[in-house]
């Protein structure tokens, strides 16, 4: 007579092999690693091959193991009943449990359940978008082909699209501009237009509003082709302008928008979005140049920083760790963080800034000293985003900043 481990890896490789087999929990773990807390396991396919998903959940982190279906049930005998107590298997119908006492005694519980039968296994099945694939502007701009279904090439722009209208639309629930009926964004350094019409496409289609979308852009060409995929498509509200974000007339702008700026083009980019009276600033900057020749390597860093890819990592960011300082003291809310992943593209950080709704005086006072030690510490004399407020009187000068706190 089978064990109650062996009917539940029996009942474990039938559903498998019927695809109902929804997730495996692995729970009551006792093994080695002091911060591992469960491990979920799912079938999933990557390039046409089955396989078992991993998700290892650790108390601050989640690591992620991708194995054949062969090896990954074999890696799951091994961990049950030697560094997992329970194990829960979930069927669309049933949820099934393997519970091991300290002494060894498996007891196998069967239980109802109602969970969603799996409908995809694909690795990158979709997941609910703010965009579907089935909008019209995807197949002008080649993300998908005349059947509206994703080329494969495109995926990574199909997920940084979606993670940009993802992280747009919390910044617009959050925003002043979250009642407004009319907005007009501008995108500088719109490229071929992906993220443009994605975010015209979601104002007009998804919210319903009165949006105009500029897209600007040094090159002609690319000018050119935006202006003719939504003439085609017949989009009111879009347009493609040949410009450059140092001299470009904007009028007033509700919402900017700069990804992949080169080097102080991200600084006259945030310019222009506090000197139109932006509400919602987004940058994914990169190229950082300008800072990087002026550091000096103070002690004790100074046998760190000996490196060129530490200073490079250390000018990055103290290059937009000052913008998002010069934000905050011209009354906006700011947050850095990772874009999309570094699997997806290298150029992954994001500037996000909303506008308060009224001035903190005193917030911005601080926030200018701290920026004058930061510079002072690293002997940084010129950013380009501070030279810019300061020639329009938008920040006090060094000599205002040290008569007001002196030392």
């Amino acid at each position: 007579m089978p064990t109650p481990h062996e009917q539940f890896f029996s009942l474990v490789h039938e559903h498998l092999n019927q695809q109902t087999l929804v997730k495996l929990v692995l729970g009551n773990y006792v093994g080695p690693v002091m911060d591992l807390v469960r491990v979920q396991v799912r079938p999933i396919v990557i390039k046409g091959q089955a396989c078992l998903s991993f998700v290892h959940r650790h108390q601050t982190k989640d690591i992620i193991k991708n194995l054949p279906v062969d090896e990954g049930f074999a890696a799951l005998q091994g961990m049950v009943g030697q560094d997992f107590r329970n194990a829960h298997l979930l069927t669309p119908t049933e949820e099934i449990q393997l519970a091991i006492s300290k002494k060894g005694k498996a007891t196998l519980r069967f239980g109802k359940a109602d969970h969603p039968e799996p409908t995809s296994q694909e690795h990158n099945r979709q997941k609910e978008r703010l965009l579907a694939l089935e909008r019209p502007f995807l197949t002008a701009l080649g993300v998908t082909d005349a059947k509206q279904a994703l080329i494969p090439a495109m995926s990574r722009k199909w997920k940084q699209i979606n993670k940009f209208i993802e992280v747009f639309s919390r910044a617009l629930a959050s925003s002043q501009l979250a009642q407004a009926r009319n907005i007009h964004v501008v995108d500088f350094g719109s490229g071929k237009g992906y993220l443009t019409f994605a975010i015209h496409d979601y104002l007009q289609n998804s919210l319903g509003l009165d949006a105009q979308v500029t897209g600007v852009d040094l090159k002609q060409d690319m000018v050119e082709l935006g202006n003719k995929a939504a003439s085609k498509l017949g989009l009111q509200g879009l347009r493609f302008d040949h410009g450059d974000v140092r001299n470009y007339q904007a009028g007033t702008v509700n919402v900017m928008i700069a990804l992949h700026a080169c080097d102080i083009a991200t600084d006259y980019a945030i310019h222009m979005g506090i000197r139109t009276g932006a509400d919602i600033i987004m940058c994914s900057p990169c190229c950082h140049k300008q800072i990087r020749p002026q550091l000096l390597s103070p002690h004790p860093l100074r046998p760190i920083l000996q490196h060129g890819v530490h200073l490079g990592q250390e000018a990055e960011m103290l290059t937009d760790g000052l913008r998002a300082l010069l934000l905050e003291a011209c009354g906006y809310d700011t947050q850095v963080f990772e874009f999309v992943s570094l699997e997806h593209t290298n150029k992954n950080k994001m500037i996000l800034a909303t506008k308060r709704a009224s001035g903190d005086p005193d917030k911005a006072a601080e926030t200018l000293v701290q920026i004058q030690d930061i510079k002072n510490f690293y002997q940084i004399q010129d950013h380009c985003l501070e030279g810019l407020l300061k020639a329009e009187g938008r920040l006090p000068s060094a000599s205002a900043l040290k008569t007001a706190h002196p030392a």
